[in-house]
């Protein structure tokens, strides 16, 4: 729909067990997905937007820096 040119999807977060490298352990995550139309953004350019909002999601200390 324009003059949309990406849409971001966020589900409800919930607990789930992540491997930590030893053991698992109880961790908080939020499913997201990023839609964009490529014929205005680049691709790459998508993912990294979904990769740094996830990093200040998961230290949200970030946002000051």
């Amino acid at each position: 729909n324009a003059p949309e040119v990406a849409i971001l999807g966020v589900n409800k977060s919930v607990m789930k067990p992540v491997w930590d490298g030893k053991q698992f352990v109880p961790r908080l995550t939020l499913p997201m997905s990023l839609t964009a139309d490529h014929r205005v953004i680049d691709g790459a350019l998508a993912t990294r937007f979904n990769v740094y909002l996830a990093q200040l999601l998961a230290d949200f200390r970030r946002v000051m820096l």
